[in-house]
């Protein structure tokens, strides 16, 4: 599986303020480029802690991109993807509706009652791991639902547990101008972070979109 990770940031690299509240980070020309990138992924995954935060829809927002997904075939939107080790999405979450395929990764210990709520909602529960999503099954048990492309979007935590894992190939950073500050608000990667072996990440380009610049990475396998 190919793994794509795209992200918005301030310049000191945060994803929201401390409170954890969305940000229009960047602007509409940088809307348009993630909405490529999604155009062209089999699924997109966020971790909950996006969910309850944002409440995203992750469904494609330009009519003409889902016509030429499905002349080619392919579902109008991509396939939707959680993770969420105790299952915590609500059942009423935009992504449980029926414009896209979603599925929830969820630990062995996430609650049956929990998990009973967003299959009756929708979801296509995927366990994988013991009491924490194991990652990297979970992306292995995707491959086998057909989703060869996998976009990423964060939050922090998802993204760091990705890298740590060595699931990602491209990684995709808008750095809006814009200084939000704040020891514990959310960054590009979070989780327990690196201290000896660090991810090799080869700068292939950079393009100013908006009030800012796009970095595009290659990530050494």
């Amino acid at each position: 599986m190919h793994v794509v990770v795209n992200a918005a940031m301030s310049v000191d690299g945060k994803l929201a303020s401390h409170r954890r509240e969305q940000l229009a980070i960047s602007g509409p020309e940088d809307f348009d480029r993630v909405d490529r990138i999604r155009a062209a992924a089999d699924g997109v995954m966020v971790g909950v802690g996006t969910v309850l935060a944002d409440d995203p829809h992750l469904t494609l927002d330009v009519t003409d991109r889902r016509v030429q997904r499905q002349r080619h075939g392919r579902p109008g939107n991509p396939a939707r993807v959680v993770a969420d080790s105790t299952a915590r999405t609500p059942p009423d979450a935009r992504v449980l509706d029926d414009e896209a395929t979603t599925y929830v990764l969820v630990a062995d210990a996430a609650p049956e009652d929990r998990r009973a709520a967003l299959a009756d909602a929708g979801a296509e529960i995927i366990v994988a791991g013991d009491d924490r999503v194991d990652l990297a099954a979970g992306v292995d048990r995707l491959a086998d639902e057909g989703i060869e492309r996998l976009m990423i979007e964060g939050g922090g935590e998802l993204i760091f547990s990705a890298f740590d894992a060595g699931l990602v190939d491209e990684l995709s950073v808008f750095v809006g101008s814009q200084l939000i500050g704040g020891r514990d608000a959310p960054t590009l990667a979070d989780g327990d972070g690196f201290t000896e072996e660090f991810p090799a990440l080869t700068l292939d380009d950079i393009e100013r979109l908006d009030d800012g610049v796009v970095l595009e990475y290659t990530v050494e396998g």
